[in-house]
């Protein structure tokens, strides 16, 4: 039976609807005021005696914090897919359940994705500051040339549900030729979207454009480095809306000032939110802060989903996303 007094501490600002959810259930609901990611000395004083955490991936949920919130804690639920931020032996050793928000955000961060596609081929950012600082004298017959996506070959690296959403876009809107690399073959998704599979360096050799959607773990950390750039062509671009130490990105830095590959699309960093040092300076990457999911619809949507999974498992019930134990 729900205990009225039982209380949840969210680690910073989310959208109204997953707050207003969880007062609504009778929760004594608290939200950290830092404009940014709580410091971790207060985060730790932050969770003692509550009940459920819903954290943001910027939030590391370790052993420490666990027991600095007691024993009482049920639940943590990351406002994200990823779980890369929590120790799940941790939380396994001490009973706690952790959810995650999947398939609410695959949309939108496959158009970001998309979106980071078609930028740095077409160089629009570049042509906008181009034409904002008055260079634009008129037009001219090579100007700002970029390479088209249509009938290309995109190579997906992880094939999850956001891999494969921007595999159906590519597909079915531009026509692109589609090539995957995954752990293991999925021959619905082959018909589908008449894919074929291939392995790592083959993937890197044949594609035009390669997106990644890997998650993070230690099996993926710099999965893309120095020898995996000089398998790819010259003219290929490379997007990342996945996590920042997939690549390696001193290597892609070098990379894309030697023109060993035409240019990169980065929604995350390998040391969030520092960027390593030369790639702003590029004019052949396009950089993002971290938006993949960054629409109105998806991060409500993501409150409310975190906000239910807490509800859930305070209420003696399975939780609607978990993620599986280590």
């Amino acid at each position: 039976m729900l205990n009225q007094k039982q209380k949840v501490f969210i680690t910073r600002k989310i959208p109204d609807a997953g707050i207003k959810l969880l007062k609504q259930a009778g929760f004594q609901v608290s939200v950290s005021q830092v404009d940014g990611v709580i410091p971790r000395d207060e985060l730790l004083k932050k969770v003692k005696g509550v009940d459920a955490i819903l954290a943001l991936l910027t939030d590391k949920m370790d052993g420490e914090l666990m027991d600095a919130a007691g024993k009482q804690l049920e639940v943590i639920a990351n406002y994200a897919v990823g779980t890369d931020n929590i120790n799940l032996e941790d939380a396994a050793q001490r009973n706690i359940t952790i959810t995650n928000t999947p398939g609410v955000l695959t949309e939108a961060v496959a158009e970001l994705a998309f979106a980071l596609m078609i930028s740095v081929a077409r160089r629009i950012p570049e042509s906008d500051q181009f034409t904002r600082k008055g260079k634009y004298k008129g037009w001219a017959p090579m100007m700002m040339l970029g390479s088209e996506l249509h009938h290309k070959i995109l190579g997906i690296l992880g094939l999850g549900r956001i891999g494969s959403a921007v595999a159906e876009r590519a597909f079915f809107g531009f026509k692109m030729k589609i090539i995957y690399y995954d752990v293991k073959r999925n021959e619905e998704f082959e018909q589908k979207f008449q894919a074929e599979y291939r392995g790592l360096p083959g993937l890197l050799r044949d594609a035009d454009f390669i997106s990644i959607h890997v998650p993070l773990i230690p099996e993926t950390k710099h999965l893309i480095g120095k020898n995996e750039f000089k398998i790819m062509k010259k003219t290929a671009y490379l997007v990342n809306t996945s996590r920042g130490p997939v690549i390696d990105e001193a290597a892609l830095v070098e990379a894309l000032k030697k023109n060993r590959i035409a240019g990169a699309g980065l929604d995350v960093y390998e040391n969030e939110p520092k960027l390593t040092p030369g790639l702003k300076d590029l004019s052949n990457v396009v950089l993002t802060p971290h938006t993949g999911s960054a629409t109105i619809e998806t991060r409500a949507t993501m409150s409310e989903l975190a906000a239910k999974n807490i509800v859930e498992v305070l209420n003696g019930r399975p939780a609607l996303t978990p993620v599986k134990k280590p």
